[in-house]
Order: C-alpha cells, then sequence, then structure tokens
C-alpha cells in the first residue's frame, strides 16, 4: 500500500501567499470540513480568503487569478501551518492539486502531515523564495529547487524523501528493512527462546 503517488519532482506554477504564520483554520476552515474523506476539500480550501460574501470568489485572492488558479506549488512565509494539526489542511492542498509548498518554516506537524501525504514541504530562506518566478522546478531526488535561473539546494530528511520520492507510507518504509528485521528475529530467537515460547493453555 503506497500513501500517495510519488513526487520525485513537481514543477509548474507557484502561486505567490507569502504570509507569515498562516494556520491550518486558515487553510481549511472547520466549517468547510463536511466529512472524515481526503477529498472533496478543494473548494473550501483557504475558504475565507478566498471568497466574499455569498461565496462569490475574490478577484484579488492569489488563487482566483486565472495565472494561479491551478497551480500545483505554493510559497508561503514563515511558520506556514501552524495552529492545529488537522490533516485536513494537507488534504485541501492536495486534492486542490498542490504538489508542493516552499516556505522559510513549517509547524512540525503539518510538515510531517505534507510527507505523509505526498506533498513536499521544501524549506528555503526568505531571501531566496523572493528571487523565486512563477515557474519553478522541484527535484527532490537533487535536493533542489529552480527559477528565474537560480538553482538553490534545500534540506530534507531522509525518510521523509524516501516516503514522497517513492510513495510509502510509514509500514512500507518500515518494511523495506524486512531483511533485517527478519535476520534479528531469527538471532532473537536463538539468544532468547523462552521469549518465543506459546503460552500453555
Amino acid at each position: 500500500m503506497t500513501a500517495s503517488p510519488p513526487v520525485p519532482h513537481v514543477s509548474g506554477i507557484a502561486a505567490p501567499l507569502i504570509r507569515a504564520n498562516i494556520d491550518t483554520d486558515a487553510i481549511i476552515p472547520s466549517r468547510e470540513i463536511k466529512g472524515v474523506g481526503k477529498t472533496g476539500l478543494a473548494d473550501g480550501l483557504f475558504a475565507g480568503w478566498r471568497y466574499l460574501e455569498g461565496r462569490t470568489p475574490d478577484p484579488d485572492f492569489i488563487l482566483n487569478q486565472p495565472r494561479y488558479a491551478h497551480a500545483p506549488i505554493l510559497l508561503g512565509g514563515d511558520n506556514f501551518g501552524c495552529g492545529s494539526s488537522r490533516e485536513h489542511a494537507v488534504w485541501a492542498l492536495h486534492d486542490y492539486g498542490m504538489r508542493a509548498v516552499i516556505a522559510p518554516s513549517y509547524a512540525p506537524i503539518f510538515q510531517s502531515n505534507c510527507v505523509r501525504n505526498g506533498i513536499i514541504p521544501v524549506v528555503l530562506d526568505a531571501g531566496l523564495i523572493a528571487q523565486l518566478g512563477d515557474m519553478v522546478a522541484i527535484d527532490l531526488l537533487a535536493q533542489t529547487v529552480t527559477s528565474n535561473a537560480v538553482t538553490a539546494p534545500f534540506e530534507i530528511d531522509a525518510e521523509a524523501k524516501a516516503m514522497l520520492a517513492e510513495g510509502l507510507d510509514a509500514i512500507d518504509l518500515t518494511l523495506k528493512h524486512r531483511a533485517a528485521i527478519d535476520a534479528f528475529l531469527i538471532a532473537d530467537q536463538a539468544a532468547r527462546p523462552w521469549i518465543y515460547l506459546e503460552p500453555s493453555a
């Protein structure tokens, strides 16, 4: 079983929403969460900013501008995804079509939820983000972001990189070490056989 399709590379339009402390309630307000599934959340993404009264799209909001309407990459500010730990925030981004967020820092739970749901959480310095143009290419395998003739490296945890690049969930990632796990069990059974005794009826 895979967590989501692999995302070794993401390229396309990057929508700039560079505000500090964008929290999960701004990403998907609680009133927009109608169920427990991962789909059907795209319309609620940034609903508090995206719509005027009567749910009329606000033409000034970045995702309502035609050029950015289907952007696969979002540029954010410091502490992106702070607030509550609701996973729906990441699900809404993914359901909309986002496959990467680039920000100077993230709330740890949000960053972890991105990795587990097929969104690359790229950490870049705010100064570098400011140099990015509309078209951005992210190479997860090489750990680089390229735009406007600028190529910037980024760091990502090895396990997170493997999960995203190969579309693995936490169980899949553990099972990559199956041979080592089996070898440990065999050695442990020989060293401590009493641990493995079946309880008597």
